[in-house]
């Protein structure tokens, strides 16, 4: 039964902490779940250690979470999407991502995301922007060319602390690279809405010596700590995902509760 569970607690924790609106959480509130995070176990969520077989056999396959053709070999095998809750505040979910899988950088406009890994080894990117909004010259001003800094550039193996990242802070945009094949239990809250304006947008990230910037005197510190970034805008961005079935606890809404979701 759900009740009782790892993940029916963490949904009820969300549910009392978080809110439609994007304004982040009491930080103390945002601990107590990374806390509960780190407590859950790959067993929790109906997950083996070893989640994903790595085996690489051949042929092409042609589906992404954007429906986009694309041609992909059959080596690359490809991440799965668990989807556990979503409502109007919060999504809860677990992508796994077996060696050497790739979720490009993106951005999380105006959520707070908590990632815990389960298993495995992930290679973790993530900037911030630069604020004020630096944007890059090159002879004239480039359009969705702008300056950010590096947050993050390291491997997160389990056991290890929950990632928290926040609307402006904490390494809002990010993109993962699985060492060993993995699986990351997310909370994103509010959930991505095209509705609220909350698009996820790609980026490739280019060195800072690339462009000249708009503001002289930007970089006082090492160049290397910062890049530039361009949305992709040119061309649809494939992510060979397939959705697989949680088979882990489900959550017990409270339906008679004040505030209570939805399930989707």
């Amino acid at each position: 039964m759900a009740k009782g569970s790892s993940i029916q607690a963490l949904y009820e924790l969300c549910r009392k902490t978080f809110s439609p609106s994007s304004a982040p959480p009491a930080a103390a509130a945002i601990r107590k779940i990374a806390a509960l995070l780190d407590t859950i176990s790959p067993a929790e969520v109906g997950l083996k250690d070893d989640g994903l077989e790595d085996d690489r056999g051949l042929g092409y396959f042609g589906s992404s979470i954007h429906n986009n053709s694309m041609r992909v070999a059959r080596w690359a095998q490809p991440i799965t999407y668990l989807h556990i809750y979503e409502c109007k505040s919060f999504t809860i979910c677990i992508f796994c991502l077996p060696t050497s899988s790739v979720i490009p950088l993106h951005d999380h406009p105006g959520m707070t995301v908590l990632s815990k890994v389960l298993y495995g080894s992930l290679h973790v990117k993530s900037y911030d922007w630069v604020e004020p909004p630096c944007m890059a010259l090159s002879g004239e001003k480039l359009p969705g060319v702008r300056l950010a800094k590096l947050h993050m550039d390291t491997v997160l193996s389990a056991p290890c602390p929950t990632a928290i990242l926040y609307p402006r802070s904490g390494g809002n945009l990010h993109c993962f690279t699985s060492v060993a094949s993995c699986a990351v239990l997310d909370v994103l809250a509010p959930p991505y809405s095209e509705e609220a304006g909350r698009c996820c947008t790609y980026y490739r990230d280019l060195p800072y010596s690339s462009f000249t910037a708009e503001r002289r005197n930007v970089v006082n510190e090492n160049e290397d700590d910062y890049a530039w970034l361009e949305a992709i805008s040119d061309s649809p961005v494939d992510i060979y995902m397939r959705t697989g079935r949680y088979i882990g606890p489900v959550v017990q809404e409270e339906l008679n509760s004040p505030g209570s979701c939805t399930i989707v």
